[in-house]
């Protein structure tokens, strides 16, 4: 069951721009996040839910995506996610971010993963300018922004497959399916 789980939480990059995201459905999702482990049990991280229309614009234009594919802008137009979710590092908790990328990690994951259970499914952002998305959410100067999670209904199709001759890159088709490749388990395993 977890295996499915992981196999549908895939890195969206295009959404159902008519199903919003609730407040509630966030809060599930940080719920969630709050209960895994943490560095020295310190949980510095917060999060700012985005779900409101004009934020979500407003962090929309300040994201940047998928910038492996050389020619396609991602997301499509009218494809876009209906909330974000913005992982911070409270630094009264905390006075070394470095520290908590670990928790930031298990955080994101767990986030994506209950998202998916709940028929969502996200995008982890690093591609972005910090300080532009603290200034739209208007968060204190002890809040460091440390990820994005975009958050919607997918709408593209994503399909896994084995890395071959050593090339990891993602890549689209001309039906705009998206390719993941995969080591696969002999790879990874050290004899």
């Amino acid at each position: 069951m977890l295996r499915d789980l992981v196999e549908k939480n895939r890195s969206y990059r295009g959404y159902d721009e008519s199903r919003k995201v609730t407040r509630d459905e966030l809060l599930q999702m940080v719920d969630v996040a709050r209960l895994v482990p943490s560095g020295a049990n310190l949980q510095p991280l917060r999060y700012r839910l985005v779900f409101e229309e004009e934020e979500v614009k407003g962090m929309n234009a300040l994201t940047r995506w998928a910038k492996a594919l050389k020619d396609v802008q991602l997301p499509h137009p009218g494809k876009y996610p209906t909330a974000y979710i913005c992982i911070c590092d409270d630094l009264t908790v905390c006075k070394n971010p470095d520290a908590s990328r670990t928790d930031v990690g298990i955080a994101a994951q767990t986030i994506l993963l209950q998202a998916t259970e709940q028929g969502l499914g996200g995008c982890m952002l690093g591609n972005f300018d910090r300080s532009d998305v603290k200034a739209l959410l208007g968060l204190p100067e002890h809040l460091e922004v440390v990820l994005l999670l975009a958050i919607g209904k997918p709408d593209e199709e994503i399909t896994l497959c084995d890395v071959q001759d050593g090339q990891t890159n993602y890549w689209r088709d001309g039906k705009d399916v998206h390719y993941v490749p995969k080591r696969t388990l002999e790879d990874v395993v050290i004899p």
